[in-house]
């Protein structure tokens, strides 16, 4: 009986948040055809919580006593399932938009939406060539007043821990020298998991860390920023998990992109 009324649940809160979506998303379309998306941002901020709210689940944000809200700054969160852009949108207090695979921007309608909001391509294949490209966009964005969303796992999580980052936005920070802030996104793996259409009640917690200035950072404090962030990131996500620190803190360095 249990099983058969959270389907029946998942299935309104899929059909209700699904209509939303479209609709939402078509309305949104309209407006960016005569308005510059970064002077609409209220209204894309009204969609994106509204998904979270229609689709059953409770959302607050934590902001640490350092994090400058005011700072064009680069985001690195985890990434847990499709309902991650919304979270972090609802919760980050300033413009901001993400890094997403090039693939995206060639689908119809939806890619030229991405570019038009203003999301920065991530190439599928990684060439020296195409690296440079995505440094320049990157900085392009950055120095626009953009901040960017970068989901540092490469992909989502299927067991609820945070999986080791890829060094590409950590080898950029250099050149970069713009702030870090680390995001971490609890209560979303127990909301919903990939390969599953559950939708189950929860409360998402997104806290948003202290800043972090790289241009102050030495040599060996760079090398050691990954490791950092991901220690930051992990902590209580694992910690909701009920992993020890040193476990949550001790992931692997994945290879670089």
């Amino acid at each position: 009986m249990k099983r058969a009324y959270f389907i029946l649940r998942c299935g309104i809160l899929w059909a209700v948040s699904g209509l939303h979506f479209f609709f939402g998303a078509l309305l949104l379309l309209f407006l960016a055809l005569f308005i510059d998306p970064r002077k609409n941002d209220r209204p894309q901020r009204i969609f994106a919580r509204n998904i979270l709210r229609l689709a059953g689940a409770k959302f607050r944000v934590q902001y640490a006593p350092d994090f400058d809200p005011k700072r064009t700054s680069i985001f690195v969160c985890n990434h847990v399932n499709i309902f991650d852009p919304f979270v972090v949108y609802s919760a980050i207090p300033q413009f901001v938009r993400g890094w997403e695979l090039e693939s995206h921007f060639q689908v119809l309608i939806y890619g030229w939406m991405m570019k038009r909001f203003g999301n920065v391509p991530v190439p599928d294949t990684k060439t020296a060539g195409s690296l440079r490209r995505l440094q320049r966009l990157t900085r392009e964005a950055l120095d626009s007043g953009t901040s960017l969303v970068v989901f540092a796992e490469g992909g989502r999580t299927l067991d609820g821990r945070v999986q080791p980052f890829r060094q590409g936005i950590f080898r950029m920070v250099r050149d970069l020298g713009y702030p870090i802030v680390p995001v971490s996104i609890t209560g979303s793996f127990e909301f919903h998991r990939k390969g599953s259409r559950m939708l189950y009640p929860s409360t998402i917690t997104v806290y948003i860390h202290d800043t972090i200035e790289t241009k102050t950072l030495s040599a060996q404090e760079l090398e050691l920023l990954q490791d950092r962030v991901y220690r930051i990131v992990s902590a209580p996500i694992h910690e909701a998990l009920g992993l020890p620190f040193l476990e949550a803190a001790e992931a692997p360095v994945k290879p670089a992109d």
